[in-house]
């Protein structure tokens, strides 16, 4: 996002921190209805457009979201919607975005309060591993052939049920249900990165031919939290292919080396 889907999307994340601080909010029931908005805003593009119209006054769109979704969904996910829409958008499209990311904010923060987000992290990532590693088990799950959407949930289900966090299944099933575009691997990149944001840290793929020592996973750790200002979650992944040296991704950014020669690299960027 850009310009002002970029402020409008940073009030709206205040508002849901505001609205998830009370223990009055239930925070998973606020992101179920916060993904039943973002289904809506998907199918209805004229609707979208309307709520995201810089010619049409904010109290009028509040209004008109007051109106669609009073009675469908609780009052807290109604104030989180009526304020968005009260924003400036750059695209009609962001606004759905963006209440998609709130939903699957509101669920981390659940698992937040419930002390399981690093466990549920973790789930994400692991998950992500498993699919790149089992192309018939992507395919099986991204097929865009919508009458084996029912089929799709209850694999994942099977996959998944009893031996993941609760809130990690919710995410994962409503990522297979409602992709929107995004390949698998995307959507939970970006889930995974959502939550460790939520832990105020980044989040590095390190990729290696063999597992890294102990040693070198602190001194790697520590210097990427130097670099980049704040903690970096190592997930940590073992690929021979690699070819005895190491990949480390952190958003964007991807550098490729031998485990040596990066922690030399992120040594000198620090200015030794």
């Amino acid at each position: 996002m850009i310009g002002a889907s970029r402020e409008a999307l940073e009030g709206g994340r205040e508002r849901l921190n505001v609205l998830t601080d009370s223990t009055a909010t239930d925070p998973a029931a606020l992101a179920e209805d916060l993904a039943a908005v973002t289904v809506l805003l998907n199918r209805e593009v004229s609707l979208r457009r309307v709520l995201t119209d810089p010619a049409q006054p904010g109290e009028g769109k509040a209004d008109l979201v007051t109106r669609l979704l009073s009675g469908q969904v609780g009052g807290p996910t109604v104030d989180l919607v009526s304020g968005l829409v009260r924003s400036r958008w750059s695209a009609s499209r962001d606004l759905v975005d963006a209440v998609e990311e709130l939903a699957d904010s509101a669920d981390l923060i659940a698992a937040d309060r419930a002390g399981t987000l690093d466990t549920v992290e973790d789930e994400l990532f692991r998950f992500s591993r498993i699919l790149s590693g089992s192309p018939e088990l992507r395919a099986a799950i991204s097929t865009k052939d919508e009458r084996s959407l029912a089929a799709k949930k209850e694999l994942v289900r099977r996959l998944l049920g009893g031996r993941t966090d609760q809130v990690t299944e919710r995410l994962i099933i409503r990522l297979v249900e409602h992709p929107r575009g995004r390949s698998l691997d995307q959507g939970l990149v970006a889930l995974y990165t959502l939550a460790a944001a939520r832990r105020n840290r980044s989040v590095a793929v390190v990729t290696s031919a063999v597992p890294l020592s102990d040693a070198q996973r602190d001194r790697l750790g520590r210097a990427l939290a130097r670099l980049y200002g704040r903690e970096v979650q190592l997930n940590l992944d073992v690929d021979p292919a690699v070819l005895g040296g190491i990949s480390i991704r952190i958003g964007d950014e991807a550098i490729q080396g031998t485990v040596a020669d990066r922690l030399d690299e992120v040594t000198r960027r620090l200015g030794g």
